[in-house]
This record gives structure tokens, C-alpha cells and sequence, in this order.
């Protein structure tokens, strides 16, 4: 299917939804998603780390495709995501029938603590080994985390194509960028708390990168769509370690993307059917879907789904590193380690926290 077909056909099946969003308590967003003319569908209740807006034309083509089924999707943060759903695996909540979250090493942590429920298709064994674990826990994306930057106030020789060229841009220019170099807060978001962890085992570089931070008062803050429109307003003039497809969902001006040359991660977000869930039939169903060649396709056009000729040409295939979904992320999820990298977070960042 080509993207303008796929357009138009998602114009028309939007046009028989019910899609609304409105803030609530614990989630921070939540939609409705049924096929026109449904009668008594089945509801499956997804809860994801993902935008709406993002993950929406794929809800949409599903709820399409398989009509006696209706998706109630809630937009949780990570941190919030993995509470709440170790509650429910423990008897203490609502249970979901479908997770889906960023914070991978999270949900690893779920599958050790035996939160899910196992399932094999053809579909989900076909997924490369590092995209999957024990049968559980499935990758559905590839996404880059890249270096974003604003073209209209940061010179091209400024632009940092590497760490080591973002090291010696925070030696060299410390005063022009004091305040307005951004990354994630690792104690609010699960994502950016993989990311740096993923980046402390990965570069020689890490310490210098946090010296490099601390030196030119870096902020730590939430949220990919609020540190793009941070860069792109002019509020920052460099982020780190950011999302690629969520700055692809939507034209951006004065935005300009790296893919570090010294490496770049890609990050699978993972896909659980809790052990408690009340349609486990139904979030199989929608995990063979996503896995399909015609979810795939939807997630591509989503910019979730980074296929080989999207990605920069000039990134050799040896820089790009794929985070494993495997027993090697609970690491990450060690309490000692954990308490003792956040430590030396606050250490750099201080009051530039947000």
C-alpha cells in the first residue's frame, strides 16, 4: 500500500471512530478506538507509554480489520506504567490486557516477576531473538535515539555528529550553550533512564559526557514532545539521546536530526499480555497484528518501525546498536546500581532538573 492510499483510507475509517482524549488521574491521556456500525464488541483495554496521535493509525486499521473488537488505549508515563502494572500483577489494581512501554528493562523486570502470560504464533516466532524474551515480551518498533538540534541558531560546525564532537563543543563554546543543552530526567522517565544506563555500559565516554553536562548546566526534563518543542522554539539549541520517531511523526522547522556516527541505540518497545488479563485471546491477536506485514507497514509510516533505507546512510551498520530485550537490561533494574547512577545524575544536574 502506498502512503498516500493508506492516508486516505485512514481518513475514511477515522471518519466512522469514536476517538476522544481527555486528561485523567493516572494515565495522561485516554482514547476510545471501535469500527463504525460495531455491535458489542469486545473491549480491549491497552495501556502504552506511546502517543495517541502516534500509535493511532494502527489502533484505527485493527479495530477495522477486526470489528467485534473495541480498544480503550490509555497513555500511561513509564515509571507510572510500571508501577501500575506490578500492582495488577500482584492482585492489587486493574489489570490491562496489553502493555506496551519504552522502559524495556521494566518490563523485563515484569517477566521476572512472572506478570506474563506466554504466547506463540507464527508472527512471534519469526521475531529476531533480540526482539523477543522467554516468549512473553516482544519488540514491535525500532527507533533511533538521535541528537536533535536547532539549524537556525546552532552553525553547522557546531553540530554535533558524535560524542566526542559534543564533548569538545561543551569544552569549547561552554558559555554560548550554558542552559540550553537538554536530555531526559532518568527518575522521571523510564526511557531516558535506559538510555544513560545503555550509554554508561556502551561509551568511554559517558563520564565525560556528564562532566561535559554538569559543566554547561544541562536541563534534565520530561518528555520527548516537550524537549522537541524546546529545540525547536529555541528554548534549548541541542538535545540528547531523543526519541527519532517521535521527532519524525510531525514536520518540524529549524530542526535538525544526528544519528551519533560513534554509535546510535535503537530501542524496541516492548509488547506484554499480563498474566491477569481479562482478553488475553483478543491482545494476542492485536501482538500478531502489529506483527504482520501489514502492521509493520502502519508502524513505518508511523516512523516506529525504522526500516534500513530510512536510517542515515552515512551510520555504518557497526555503529548501530540494538538494545537486546534479554536478561542483561535487569541489570539495569538493580536497586544498589540504580541508586548509585541516579546519585551521580543529581551530582550533574542539580537544579537544572525540570
Amino acid at each position: 500500500m502506498t502512503r498516500s492510499k493508506f492516508q486516505q483510507g485512514l481518513r475514511g475509517a477515522l471518519a466512522g471512530l469514536c476517538l476522544c482524549a481527555a486528561p485523567v488521574a493516572a494515565q495522561e491521556a485516554i482514547a476510545q478506538f471501535s469500527a463504525q456500525g460495531a455491535l458489542s464488541p469486545t473491549e480491549l483495554l491497552v495501556r502504552s507509554t506511546t502517543d495517541i496521535a502516534i500509535l493511532a493509525p494502527a489502533l484505527t486499521a485493527f479495530v477495522e480489520a477486526n470489528p467485534r473488537v473495541s480498544i480503550t488505549y490509555e497513555q500511561w508515563g513509564s515509571n507510572a506504567l510500571y508501577s501500575d502494572s506490578r500492582a495488577a500483577c500482584e492482585g492489587t489494581a486493574k489489570s490491562a490486557d496489553v502493555v506496551i512501554s519504552s522502559g524495556v528493562h521494566q518490563m523485563l523486570d515484569l517477566v521476572n516477576r512472572a506478570c506474563a502470560s506466554p504466547y506463540v504464533s507464527t508472527y512471534t516466532a519469526t521475531l529476531p531473538s533480540a526482539r523477543k524474551w522467554r516468549n512473553e515480551l516482544w519488540g514491535i518498533t525500532q527507533e533511533a535515539a538521535v541528537i536533535i538540534y536547532n539549524t537556525a541558531l546552532v552553525p553547522d560546525e557546531d553540530a554535533p555528529r558524535t560524542r566526542f564532537a559534543l564533548l569538545d563543543l561543551m569544552r569549547r563554546q561552554s558559555a554560548q550553550y550554558r542552559g540550553r543543552i537538554a536530555t531526559y530526567d532518568i527518575e522521571r522517565s523510564g526511557l531516558g533512564f535506559l538510555f544513560a544506563f545503555m550509554d554508561s555500559q556502551e561509551a568511554t565516554t559517558f563520564g565525560g559526557l556528564l562532566e561535559g553536562f554538569s559543566r554547561v548546566d544541562a536541563v534534565a526534563t520530561c518528555c520527548s514532545a516537550e524537549i522537541i518543542k524546546g529545540v525547536e522554539r529555541g528554548e534549548y539549541l541541542i538535545a540528547y539521546n531523543v526519541l527519532g520517531s517521535y521527532v519524525a511523526s510531525a514536520p518540524h522547522e529549524n530542526l535538525g536530526v544526528i544519528y551519533p556516527k560513534d554509535y546510535t541505540l535503537f530501542l524496541s518497545r516492548a509488547f506484554m499480555i499480563p498474566k491477569t488479563a481479562q482478553r488475553a485471546e483478543q491482545a494476542a491477536q492485536f501482538l500478531d497484528f502489529l506483527l504482520s506485514p501489514e502492521g509493520e507497514q502502519i508502524l513505518a509510516q508511523s516512523n516506529l518501525v525504522q526500516r534500513q533505507d530510512g536510517i542515515d546512510p552515512s551510520l555504518p551498520q557497526s555503529a548501530q546498536r540494538y538494545i537486546p530485550i534479554d536478561i542483561t537490561l535487569l541489570v539495569a533494574m538493580d536497586q544498589h546500581r540504580r541508586a548509585s547512577f541516579v546519585e551521580k545524575w543529581r551530582a550533574t544536574f542539580g537544579d537544572e532538573l525540570r
